[in-house]
Formats: structure tokens, C-alpha cells, sequence
């Protein structure tokens, strides 16, 4: 039986620009899955005659009033936007109807309406948001990403312990590594917080590796990365400046003058190869775990391509049953403990 994904189509920077193209990209590449775009219906539709493309059986388009703004408060758009494309996406999830949402919107309101309307699992604190970096050897998964700014020690513990689930079943690795991001790897360095949950870490039964710093990020010594939102914010953030200004600064360098054009023909195979593995794009659908139902955010600037893997994700999501696997792990935990 064909899965569905709902899309909020007029979240982020460009809306049914990106989202359109970059729905029917999936479209094409998963045609075991259904598609539901949200949102404002003409323009929605406006967008598919662009690309020749009408309602199906496997694409869908739910009309809504109302748009989440990108600077809009999370408290208002949970009170007052009750048929915003976002809520409208997330409801289907929580319905039933489909099995996943996507949205490239406002982070905090899909956080907090996703929160309020599927709940955690009992036992989970919190929901955190996890996302891949790429490292010299593949890529590292890293949460939370922004939703906790502010983590217990014993947060941070469940973070590794839903961030190590998500990559057991997601990667096929049975045991991931799982790291401590801090300032140092030594036992007397970073705040409390973090020295008890360096603790908590060591007497779980979590393949832990203990502290690494940022500049061991890209290394590919940890399968997980786990540390506050506000941290890993910052860090995925500054990751994906790194690889703009580099492709860009490449870029000038070759084009400099004649000679550098000519040498450039001949390293270009290798360009496009380190292009292909630092390129966010690639990168880009993040999700939140912990939730009861799966909901992928994306870059709110991202482009259709970016848009694209993103959905990609929730597909991937979705077909390993990520939010029953860590509903699974968590409370056999909690169990041992007990």
C-alpha cells in the first residue's frame, strides 16, 4: 500500500515556487508514495500548469486561508492560525491520512504545533530536531538543531538515545557511535550540564565515545552528535556557510584569468565530485524525532532540489517506521532503569 506525505506547499522563503517543483521531482523518483500539496489552492495549481502537471491519484492539493510567516511568532501562529497550510499538513498526520508532513516554514511554529497536536511519546521529554553534516568519510548525524535551546543533562541523554535509534534504523548500523559535542575532550572541560551527561552517557548502554570538539565534527569519528539546540543550531548553520564560501571561493580562483580557466577543464571532474559531497542541498530535511508521527523540516531558503531531498527523508522516515522504533528504544530503557 502506497504511502502519503503531506507538503506544506507555502512554507519558507519562496513557497509554491520551490515546493511545487520540488514535490513533483519526488513524485517521479518515489512512485510508491502519494503526495498532498497544502495551501493556497489557485496559486498552488498555478504552479503545477507551469510544469504541465495536474491532480492524480497519487497528487493531491487541500486548499487553505491562511500562511505561517517566517518571523511569526510560534504562541500565534499555534492560537490564532488554525488553518494555516502547516497546521492543515500536520493535522493529516495526526489523522492518519498520511504519514508524514514536510515543511520548509517557520521552525519554532512547526515545532510547537507539531508538538502541541501529535504529543511525545510517554517517557520522552522532549522532541528534538536531528540533521546530517557531511564528514570525510559519508556524513554525521547532529541534534538537537534548535528546538531545546536550553537541555538537562538527562535531555541530552534521550537525545542520544533517539539520535542512536533514528541511525540504527535509518543507516542499517546496529551499533552507532555516539559523541558529546564540548569545547574540549578532556573530563575537566565544559559546563556541568554537560560533565553529568557525560556520566549519564558512560553508564548507558549508548556506544559512547565521549567528548569531540567542533573542529573533529567533520572527521567522521561519531555516527551521532548530540548537544543543546542553541549549539547545534550554530554549528549546522556555520557548516553550511563553510561549504557556500568555499564552492564560491573556488569558483573565483578558477576564473581568475585564462590559464586558470584552461587548468580548471582539467580538475573539473574532481570540483564536481567535492562539490557533490559538501553541497547542503544534499543534505537538507531534517527531523523531528521523539514525536508521534513524522515530521521533516527543510531549510526555509532552500531551492527545489534541496526541497526534494528533504522529502526524500520523510520517504526514508516513513518506510523504516522511525517514530515507533524510538517509542521502542525509549522505553526499554526506561524499563531497565526502573
Amino acid at each position: 500500500m502506497a504511502s502519503s506525505i503531506a507538503v506544506d506547499a507555502m512554507g519558507g522563503d519562496y513557497g509554491p515556487e520551490v515546493t511545487v517543483p520540488g514535490t513533483l521531482s519526488a513524485l517521479t523518483a518515489n512512485p510508491d508514495t502519494k503526495f498532498i500539496l497544502v495551501g493556497d489552492g489557485d496559486l498552488v495549481h498555478e504552479h503545477l500548469q507551469r510544469a504541465n502537471q495536474r491532480e492524480s491519484q497519487r497528487l493531491r492539493v487541500i486548499h487553505t486561508s491562511e500562511v505561517v510567516g517566517m518571523n511569526e511568532s510560534p504562541a500565534h501562529a499555534v492560537r490564532r492560525k488554525k488553518d494555516s497550510s502547516m497546521r492543515v499538513a500536520i493535522d493529516l498526520v495526526k489523522s492518519g491520512e498520511v504519514a508524514a508532513c514536510v515543511s520548509a516554514g517557520n521552525t519554532g511554529a512547526l515545532m510547537a504545533i507539531a508538538h502541541l497536536m501529535l504529543r511525545t511519546f510517554p517517557g520522552i521529554h522532549r522532541p528534538a530536531i536531528i540533521g546530517q553534516i557531511p564528514t570525510v568519510n559519508g556524513h554525521v548525524n547532529l541534534l538537537d538543531l534548535g528546538a531545546n535551546v536550553e537541555c538537562s543533562s538527562a535531555d541530552l541523554l534521550q537525545f542520544g538515545i533517539m539520535g542512536s535509534t533514528f541511525v540504527k534504523y535509518m543507516e542499517d548500523k546496529p551499533d552507532p557511535k555516539v559523541a558529546l559535542l564540548n569545547i574540549g575532550v578532556e573530563d575537566i572541560k565544559g559546563n556541568q550540564t554537560i560533565k553529568d551527561a557525560s556520566k549519564l552517557f558512560q553508564a548507558s548502554t549508548l556506544n559512547y565515545q565521549g567528548y569531540i570538539e567542533g573542529d573533529a565534527i567533520f572527521s567522521g569519528e561519531a555516527d551521532v552528535i548530540v548537544c543543546d539546540g542553541f549549539a547545534g543550531n550554530i554549528v549546522i548553520k556555520t557548516g553550511a556557510g563553510v561549504s557556500k564560501f568555499i564552492q564560491n571561493a573556488l569558483r573565483k580562483e578558477l576564473q581568475k584569468n585564462f590559464f586558470r580557466r584552461l587548468a580548471a577543464l582539467t580538475v573539473m571532474p574532481a570540483l564536481k565530485g567535492v562539490k557533490s559531497r559538501i553541497d547542503p542541498r544534499v543534505f537538507n530535511g531534517a527531523a523531528m524525532i521523539g514525536l508521534q508521527g513524522t515530521v521533516i523540516k527543510s531549510h526555509g531558503s532552500a531551492d527545489a532540489l534541496a526541497f526534494s531531498y528533504a522529502l526524500r527523508q520523510a520517504v526514508i522516515d516513513v518506510r523504516n517506521e522511525i517514530p515507533s522504533k524510538i517509542n521502542q528504544e525509549v522505553s526499554a530503557v526506561a524499563e531497565a532503569v526502573s
